[in-house]
């Protein structure tokens, strides 16, 4: 964590084009190193206890959800979820409530057409979590933000996270964790590609921990430079094979839409589109389709209270 908060102190000093060069220089050296246990950590598909099963039966969970870092990537959810729509899907996005301006159009016209929105963060500077006092007080703008929008998902800012401390802010779900990912600034893993109750040891409340279980599209197409949506492809397969539940997050400000000009941190959207086509093409009938709201109600139904 002290070494967090020394590389988010100096990071606004370092240009862009340099950070994102030492960080493809240390995933290379990762990659090789961590091989044994990313994209694919083996020991992670043991089911909780009192495992029963996805809903009707279905072979494994999906949820597709995006996290807006920028103004750039505000302007183009729409977009995206029209996409989405079109193609009969239904996403999660998290907004940075002080990050940019948030239009409460733009968040009633999502959840018109059966989108759910969450909180990312404050802001997206790196600090919330670099004290117990900073979060706090972070906290409390955040709970208001949360009643503002109506909303109790959570999703925090580069993955940062530290369970106990979230209990502060009123959220009934939070997507701040990963199955395994050595490339994130907190590297700590849940090991698990299901979601997994955090409970309050000091109240009868909790939320439920929703990992992602796919690699990040920045990570994969930017840091990486993978030309290809091969290691998606691989990942869901395994998570599909042993019945977990595959949480993909993207971010809408990388994705390059047509008639856009790339940039140095873009991606085509074609890759993501392509991905969506390949789960109605293997997938079709065989998946829940969920959001958060609705599988932290079921976790909540059947996981939490058979096991109190």
């Amino acid at each position: 964590m002290l070494r967090n908060q020394l590389f988010y102190t100096i990071k606004p000093l370092i240009p862009r084009r340099l950070q994102i060069f030492l960080r493809r220089q240390l995933a290379r050296y990762k990659r090789r190193k961590y091989a044994h246990i990313w994209p694919i950590d083996p020991s992670s598909n043991t089911p909780p206890e009192g495992w029963a099963g996805w809903p009707n039966g279905k072979k494994f969970a999906l949820l597709l959800c995006h996290d807006v870092d920028t103004k750039k990537g505000y302007d183009t959810c729409l977009n995206l979820a029209e996409i989405e729509e079109n193609l009969g899907f239904r996403s999660y996005f998290n907004f940075v409530p002080e990050g940019y301006h948030n239009s409460t159009s733009v968040l009633k016209e999502l959840r018109k057409r059966g989108f759910e929105i969450g909180i990312h963060g404050l802001n997206h500077d790196g600090k919330l979590f670099s004290s117990r006092k900073i979060f706090d007080q972070r906290a409390v703008k955040i709970n208001d933000y949360l009643k503002k929008w109506n909303t109790r998902g959570f999703s925090s800012p580069s993955m940062h996270h530290n369970p106990d401390w979230m209990h502060a802010m009123n959220i009934a779900y939070s997507t701040s964790t990963f199955d395994t990912d050595p490339f994130e600034p907190q590297p700590d893993g849940v090991n698990t590609i299901f979601p997994f109750w955090v409970q309050n040891s000091h109240t009868s409340r909790g939320y439920l921990e929703i990992p992602s279980t796919m690699p990040q599209d920045h990570l994969l197409f930017v840091i990486l430079r993978e030309k290809n949506i091969d290691i998606w492809k691989k990942k869901l397969d395994w998570i599909a094979e042993h019945g977990g539940m595959a949480l993909l997050n993207t971010h809408t400000d990388y994705m390059c839409f047509e008639g856009q000009k790339s940039w140095a941190e873009s991606y085509p959207l074609g890759y993501y589109i392509e991905f969506l086509k390949y789960i109605n093409r293997n997938y079709k009938d065989h998946y829940w389709h969920v959001l958060p709201n609705a599988l932290a109600g079921f976790w909540k139904e059947n996981l939490v209270r058979c096991n109190s």
